[in-house]
């Protein structure tokens, strides 16, 4: 029998050197630069100018990116770190980087060609904003209904349909859209596409009036007789369903982390105003009640 011992695995929650300093890091710069802004774009419903290009320069729009591509080379943990982190001072924020996290640039490193990656990952480390398209009016719950079609004529596929509900619409310069090359084959002819915002026939529609996370804007798209090129399939032809299923997955996962930074943050906010809020002479975080 074996004598060799297992080495002791390490608990998730126990952080390594350089990803509790990363944690730290954007805490700081979240608490010190995001906190002071969420208000006002809470009130205009719409990030502040100087946000993006900071969140850039930081290296959170492009944290899984490999560093040969202008990426910052970390982990999934870190997108969750980052996303949490900001989360716990603007959920707007939090999604925004969660976003070009765990959905598009998860999408392109997993699906595109060594061109498509040499193409789009060094912009979007740097400059680019990115959405992931795949809602429609009629293709919520059951998003593989879709009714956006692509049409192969020559070296393009000609793609109509309008998307909804699509997070950094506003913002964004690619946009992965499903639409269908086939729909007598159902959900095996959904194909992924990289669509740039100055292709011909796309534009960004109205954004949607919410009740909250308001500075993430949240847009419709419109497609009429919009022109992609051939290369600029994600994946294969007819594969869109699983680009669409194995990016939700740690898709979701990033909602998740946004959660529960925006959990903290309200929890933080509760008790700082329970220690501040005077009642009968005393900070009402004295009483008995308050401390149930």
């Amino acid at each position: 029998m074996s004598t060799s011992v297992m080495p002791a695995v390490q608990p998730l929650t126990c952080l390594s050197e350089e990803e509790a300093l990363f944690r730290s890091t954007i805490r700081d710069f979240a608490e010190t630069s995001v906190a002071p802004l969420v208000a006002s774009m809470d009130e205009t419903a719409q990030y502040d100018p100087a946000l993006l290009p900071q969140l850039f320069e930081l290296g959170l729009m492009g944290i899984e990116i490999p560093e040969a591509y202008g990426g910052a080379g970390g982990s999934f943990l870190m997108d969750c770190l980052a996303i949490e982190e900001l989360s716990r001072v603007d959920g707007s924020v939090g999604v925004l980087v969660d976003v070009q996290n765990t959905l598009v640039n998860n999408a392109l490193l997993r699906w595109c060609t060594p061109e498509q990656k040499a193409k789009y990952l060094p912009h979007m480390a740097t400059q680019t904003v990115g959405s992931y398209a795949l809602s429609e009016a009629g293709s919520g719950s059951d998003a593989f209904a879709l009714q956006t079609r692509a049409t192969l004529e020559g070296d393009h596929y000609v793609l109509n349909g309008r998307k909804l509900w699509i997070s950094n619409g506003r913002e964004s310069g690619l946009y992965i859209v499903m639409a269908n090359v086939d729909p007598s084959k159902g959900y095996r002819g959904i194909t992924a596409f990289l669509v740039e915002r100055d292709f011909p026939g796309f534009s960004v529609g109205k954004a949607e009036k919410k009740l909250g996370i308001r500075a993430s804007s949240t847009c419709e798209l419109i497609l009429d007789q919009c022109l992609v090129p051939k290369d600029n399939v994600l994946g294969e032809v007819g594969q869109g369903y699983k680009v669409a299923i194995e990016t939700l997955n740690e898709g979701r996962i990033g909602i998740g982390a946004q959660m529960v930074g925006i959990s903290q943050g309200a929890l933080d906010a509760a008790v700082r105003y329970a220690k501040e809020r005077q009642q009968f002479g005393r900070p009402i975080a004295d009483f008995q009640a308050m401390r149930f």
